[in-house]
Parts: C-alpha cells; sequence; structure tokens
C-alpha cells in the first residue's frame, strides 16, 4: 500500500509579523493572513480616527465577520452608531447596508470573508492611495495633504449627518482626490512658474483621469468615489470645472472636498508658495460664501475647524 504525500503541508504557522503578503500605509497595516478555497483570514490594524467599512455589492454573497482584538471601534449604520471593542465580533451573510468603522482608538481586528477580497479590494485601494501620496509630494504638498483632506472632509461629513453610504464614498473621494495626477506629464505638473492656456488645460483633466482611473478598478466603492473626485473642482457659481455644475448639480461629497481642498491650500507651505494664516484662510472662505462655496458646506466646515 503506498500513500501519496500532500502537495504541500496541510499545517501553516506563521511567526509574529509574518503573513502572506501585508499592504501598510502610515495609519493602516492590512495582511493576508491565510487563504484557501475562496475563503480569507485578514488581520487589520487601524491607529486612531482612521476608517474601514464594508458595504453591499451587485452580485456579492460572502459571509463577512469582524473580530475585534483590542482598541474600540464606532461602527456608524445607516440609523444608528454602535460601539464594538475588545472580544466583540459582528457578522453579515451578506453585508446589506454600508457600515463604517472607525477606530476610537488604536484597534486591531481580524476581518474574515467567505470571497476573495484582499487583493482586488484591499490590496488595490492600499496601492491607490500609496500613489496619491506620492503623487501630491511631487506637487509640492507633504505626505499628509490626502490625510488631511480625508479627516477634515469626514468631520464635516459627519457633522452634516451623511448617511454611512456617503461617508464611505465621501472617504476614498477625498483620499484619492487628485489621483488623476498620476496622468498628467511632470512638465506641467512641476512646472515651478504660471501655466500657459494648454498646460492649465491639461492640468484640469486630473478631475477626468482620476475619475477613470477608479472606475476601471471596477470595485465598487471606488466606481462610487469617482464621482466625487471628477466633481471636486466644481463650484458652487457654476466657474468650476471640468463641467461647470453649480449649486446642487454638485453632489455634496465633491462639495466638501472642494472646500477642504481649497482651505488646505492655502495654508499649506509649499515649494514655491507660503501658505497663508488660519484667519486669512477662513476670511476667503467666508467671503466666497454662496460664490465659490454651498453655503451650508461652509457653515459646517466653521463649525468643525474653530
Amino acid at each position: 500500500m503506498s500513500f501519496e504525500k500532500p502537495s504541500k503541508p496541510s499545517l501553516l504557522i506563521h511567526k509574529k509579523g509574518e503573513a502572506i503578503e501585508t499592504v501598510s500605509t502610515k495609519k493602516s497595516i492590512t495582511s493576508l493572513l491565510t487563504s484557501h478555497d475562496g475563503t480569507e483570514v485578514i488581520y487589520h490594524e487601524l491607529k486612531e480616527g482612521s476608517r474601514w467599512g464594508m458595504a453591499p455589492a451587485k452580485g456579492w454573497d460572502a459571509l463577512e465577520g469582524v473580530y475585534v482584538l483590542s482598541g474600540k471601534m464606532n461602527i456608524h449604520k445607516s440609523e444608528e452608531d454602535i460601539i464594538v471593542e475588545t472580544g466583540d465580533f459582528i457578522s453579515a451573510h451578506p453585508v446589506q447596508e454600508h457600515l463604517v468603522m472607525t477606530a476610537l482608538e488604536n484597534t486591531k481586528f481580524i476581518y474574515i470573508c467567505s470571497q476573495p477580497v484582499f487583493h482586488h479590494y484591499s490590496k488595490a485601494t492600499k496601492e491607490l492611495e500609496i500613489l496619491a501620496v506620492n503623487i501630491e509630494q511631487k506637487d509640492g504638498y507633504t505626505a499628509d495633504h490626502c490625510e488631511r483632506i480625508k479627516s477634515l472632509s469626514m468631520k464635516v461629513g459627519e457633522k452634516l449627518g451623511l448617511k454611512s453610504e456617503n461617508l464611505l464614498k465621501l472617504h476614498f473621494g477625498a483620499l484619492l482626490h487628485d489621483i488623476g495626477k498620476v496622468k498628467i506629464p511632470e512638465s506641467v505638473l512641476l512646472k515651478p512658474g504660471q501655466l500657459s492656456e494648454d498646460e492649465w488645460k491639461m492640468m484640469k483633466k486630473h478631475t477626468f483621469f482620476g475619475a477613470e482611473i477608479l472606475r476601471e478598478t471596477g470595485i465598487p466603492h471606488l466606481i462610487s468615489a469617482a464621482e466625487v473626485v471628477e466633481q471636486h473642482h466644481e463650484r458652487f457659481d457654476g466657474s468650476g470645472y471640468p463641467k461647470g455644475l453649480k449649486k446642487d448639480q454638485i453632489i455634496v461629497e465633491a462639495a466638501i472636498v472642494g472646500l477642504v481642498d481649497s482651505y488646505d491650500a492655502m495654508t499649506t507651505d509649499r515649494v514655491y508658495q507660503k501658505g497663508r494664516s488660519k484667519e486669512e484662510a477662513l476670511a476667503e472662505i467666508k467671503d466666497f460664501r454662496g460664490v465659490l462655496y454651498h453655503p451650508r458646506i461652509v457653515d459646517t466646515f466653521l463649525s468643525v475647524i474653530d
């Protein structure tokens, strides 16, 4: 009698810090621990204030579960907020509403999914985040620019009482708002002087390019965020781009990002320009309330920035 040897060992032991693959950003760590027959076990770390989400998708029928190893998170649902902490477990089969989870302190959790998600969702999203940061650094911003835009935009969105679906859209739209600059020639992006008319036309295409990049991922939450990326330079009076939308033609998430991005641009020191004071920037925003910026967004922004 003979026995066939298994093609690979059935027991795998990963020492502390080891994983099949890990993707890290300044605010999070995502590690694929094990995967078999479509099921994945993924380890997450979120810094305080960072967010993660689960959302329904057409044709998606996976069992998903989150077990909190340490820390505390607020789960924003459509009708209520729920606090989960060390030892708590949530699951859904399938997820039927958008869930936005905010780390109230440094948090570690295990995420289990019966269908593959790591490469298609987690890794692709993290790689875009890293690319967005690199592009902003080339454009004269610091590595924290994207994080600042996301953090402040989410504060405004939460203050406005946006639904969890809209908050998830805002989160990724804010974080990746300038991702389209990856397709702008460096001769234009890095030009220290004033852009020519043709160069400015090219620069303005970054909103279209960014939306295109996100839609081409095929990932539902990024496809949704594409609309934010495409509209974040539209202005309340119709003077923005790429389509000259005005007032309520501009989605609320894009109106938020547009205002927050303007404020950050005003107050940030860049290679070729010293930032203005907070007081000067806020005065300008107040002056352009109802002109460039939606009045309700301005009022909410002022309430969270002070």
